[in-house]
């Protein structure tokens, strides 16, 4: 199977941009997801996942120039897993969408 997710959401922070050797762009947001749903005795639940989304490249450039936090997005991408030791030689894990399309979503 393919991997591939597709996230609707609102932007919580500002996008963090990183501009690296050899001209390449690196975006890094969050984006809020919002679920409803209600309990046997009709109590309302609502439940938010955070995503943290990467993108490079013309994605990364988009979203620097047009996302702003609150802003509602769409994005499609893959699921990506990756790792890293921590300044006190702790492995820390990070999963992440790897953005290639972005939509800007306008009300």
């Amino acid at each position: 199977m393919k991997n591939s997710v597709q996230l609707i959401g609102h932007v919580g922070q500002e996008p963090e941009i990183k501009n690296l050797e050899g001209g390449k762009k690196l975006a890094n947001i969050s984006i809020a997801t919002n679920e409803v749903y209600y309990k046997e005795n009709g109590d309302k639940v609502e439940q938010t996942q955070w995503h943290r989304v990467t993108a490079w490249g013309k994605t990364a450039d988009i979203i620097e120039r047009f996302v702003t936090k609150g802003k509602e997005i769409a994005i499609e991408g893959k699921l990506t897993h990756r790792s890293y030791d921590d300044k006190d030689g702790n492995k820390r894990f990070i999963t992440e969408v790897l953005a290639n399309e972005i939509l800007l979503i306008s009300k």
